[in-house]
């Protein structure tokens, strides 16, 4: 069974809450996280990302660099920041258009995550984890949550109605038109909520394996220098993780599409001719109207892909499109054999839409592209129950939990 854990949250003021918060740390480049924080002292990218503030040439993973995060985090906590009294728990809405969900953000055992109570469906690098392990310790906090999901549970969605009919406590919406909103819970409804969450069976990483990972890692080396933990009842400590949780039914996934930087020696029509000798072809939408098809822009024009044989239904990895994808075409025709490390291939999250793929192939930084259709919540979740890993940058999970708005002091 999942356990919620209420845990006192260290959170910006609300007037100061929207020029804190900031997008995940590993969502933008240095340049990008640079030209967002420009004119904004507050912005939690000069703590995630620090590096921002030290010279162009500077190596990201360099001991400066988590320096000048803890000297920013300490900047905000003395002034911009506040430290909640009490264990609480929050509820998390995120409106982006028509879409809305709504999670609990709150912390989460470690050992559950170690016993694999919460799932994973990813593999991490090394070199990721030892950066945000790096993190956390030079902070003594974790500073952006893990983005899970479960199985909605109608007495927690009772719950979470009546939280939030109250006043918010933030309220804003971000400069990409996503509104974030916020409610505290303590007291009874807390009490509630904690048992209402307990018979929930399986939690599931959505995104933020690194984080949760790194997490771990931090646990291990503080409980190997013989750190204490809080007191029983004085809210969570470092044997657990921030991380908001929403209901299966709410969390929206987009397509990850992928873009290749050349046709393997090919001209455009040797290589729709070998795609041909494999797949169905026909002129197409941009965007695949069924599962199974692929959409591929080559030379200027998009193109149905259909496999000829069915995948295995029961496979539920080998049935995925990104691996007919994969196993199909970008390996045995671009000879695209692991995508974590080929630089041939690039990503595009399904937020950019198809346009992003259009003007990649035009502008000749990509020679083709592929636009797939979104894996599903069911998908991830029959992957990880199976033990399974899902194909590399398979899920894009739209909007974006923001950092800064929760803090969990370790």
């Amino acid at each position: 069974m999942a356990t919620l854990l209420p845990f006192r949250a260290l959170r910006p003021r609300p007037s100061d809450a929207a020029s804190i918060a900031a997008v995940p740390y590993d969502v933008v480049s240095t340049d990008e996280a640079r030209a967002l924080a420009e004119g904004n002292p507050l912005s939690f990218l000069r703590v995630s990302r620090a590096e921002i503030e030290l010279p162009p040439d500077a190596d990201a993973y360099a001991d400066a660099v988590y320096e000048r995060a803890a000297q920013n985090f300490a900047r905000l906590k003395d002034g911009a920041m506040t430290l909640e009294s009490e264990p609480s728990v929050y509820f998390y809405r995120l409106r982006m258009g028509d879409h809305e969900q709504l999670g609990i953000a709150a912390c989460f055992s470690l050992d559950e995550y170690d016993r694999d109570i919460i799932r994973k469906h990813e593999r991490t690098r090394r070199d990721k984890e030892d950066d945000r392990t790096r993190h956390m310790l030079a902070l003594g906090a974790q500073t952006g949550p893990v983005f899970l999901t479960y199985r909605a549970s109608a007495d927690v969605n009772d719950i979470a109605s009546r939280v939030v009919a109250g006043m918010p406590l933030v309220d804003f919406t971000a400069a990409d038109g996503v509104r974030h909103t916020m409610w505290r819970t303590n007291g009874a409804d807390r009490e509630a909520l904690v048992r209402a969450f307990a018979p929930i069976e399986t939690l599931y990483i959505a995104d933020g394996h690194h984080r949760a990972a790194s997490a771990a890692r931090a646990r291990d080396d503080m409980r190997g220098r013989g750190v204490k933990g809080q007191p029983l009842g004085d809210g969570a400590d470092f044997h657990s993780v921030l991380a908001v949780a929403f209901p299966h039914d709410q969390v929206q996934v987009l397509a990850y599409n992928r873009v290749v930087k050349d046709l393997g020696g090919r001209s455009p029509e040797q290589f729709l001719e070998a795609v041909g000798e494999r797949f169905a072809l026909q002129p197409g939408p941009a965007i695949p109207e069924r599962r199974g098809d692929v959409a591929m822009y080559l030379d200027g024009r998009w193109w149905l892909v259909r496999p000829t044989t069915a995948s295995d239904p029961s496979g539920a990895i080998g049935s995925l499109d990104v691996s007919v994808l994969q196993d199909h075409l970008l390996a045995p025709v671009l000879s695209i054999a692991d995508v974590r490390t080929d630089k041939r291939i690039d990503f595009v999250g399904g937020a950019r839409g198809t346009g992003a793929l259009e003007r990649l192939v035009d502008s000749g930084t990509a020679a083709v592209a592929f636009s797939l259709c979104p894996v599903s919540v069911a998908d991830l979740m029959a992957v990880s129950d199976a033990g399974g890993i899902m194909p590399p940058k398979s899920t894009w999970f739209e909007p974006k939990l923001r950092d800064g708005l929760l803090i969990h002091v370790i």
